[in-house]
């Protein structure tokens, strides 16, 4: 019997993974017999992350500390990873912010920091990894982590910056499955939609978001931990070959309406 889902000896690395969607995409991945690299900025969260992956799942797992935005640390990262692993065969490009503002009150600073890490970030990694680990082996799997603000506009939160770094996400996935696929990377995105995190938890619970939910959610809820986990291992799977460029929301039906 096949296992269509098997990662068993593959090395994936998530980027902000200390918290959150990234750490349960990581576990996610763990399961299926991935060996893991946790990168973040926070050294303490991603060596205690890889210990409990390792200690949980009997996989190989490593804490790397890198700031995505930082063009010299990104490929000292990657050569520590190919040190220590000789390969990647996954990349989830997860790290990023959410500013709330509103747009006519926003400075210069806020905008570009906000696509300095959801946007350039994802694009420097992509590059590096691709570059130094998946184009020579003529093999990989790259997710970028966008949302689905980069897909449709709010009414709940002003947040234009965020707005427009997902949606350049979502475009850069689609002009880097174009140019890579062919050497084979395949380049895909996951759109999230509301998730309860560390940092969203408060919100979500109120009764006001409760009752929001209903409104514009065709599920009325926001998604619980997990429910993003079977699109990563999707994605990242060997034998989803001829699946590439694809923008998929998980939302509850969010952009659906």
């Amino acid at each position: 019997m096949k296992n269509y889902f098997d990662l068993t000896d593959q090395v994936a690395v998530i980027t902000g993974c200390s918290t959150g969607l990234g750490v349960q995409m990581a576990e996610a991945l763990a399961n299926q017999g991935c060996n893991i690299v946790c990168l973040a900025r926070r050294k303490e969260k991603v060596d205690e992350n890889a210990e409990m992956l390792k200690e949980k799942y009997g996989v190989k797992a490593i804490g790397v500390v890198c700031d995505v935005t930082n063009t010299e640390a990104i490929d000292a990262a990657v050569d520590t990873i190919l040190k220590e692993f000789g390969r990647i065969d996954i990349l989830i490009n997860n790290a990023g912010t959410g500013g709330v503002e509103p747009a006519e009150q926003m400075s210069d600073e806020v905008f570009l920091n906000e696509v300095n890490i959801d946007l350039t970030g994802t694009f420097k990694m992509a590059r590096a990894v691709a570059a130094k680990a998946m184009l020579p082996a003529g093999y990989g799997r790259i997710i970028n982590i966008a949302s689905m603000y980069g897909l449709v506009g709010n009414k709940i939160a002003p947040s234009s910056a965020y707005h427009a770094a997902k949606g350049g996400v979502v475009n850069l996935t689609r002009a880097l499955a174009a140019e890579w696929s062919e050497r084979g990377v395949n380049v895909n995105a996951i759109c999230p939609g509301y998730f309860e995190t560390p940092l969203t938890v408060d919100t979500l619970r109120t009764d006001f978001f409760q009752q929001y939910a209903k409104t514009v959610i065709p599920m009325s809820r926001y998604g619980k931990e997990g429910e993003l986990d079977t699109a990563a291992i999707f994605l990242a799977s060997p034998c989803s070959t001829y699946v590439n460029g694809v923008i998929l929301p998980v939302d509850g039906g969010y952009t659906c309406m």
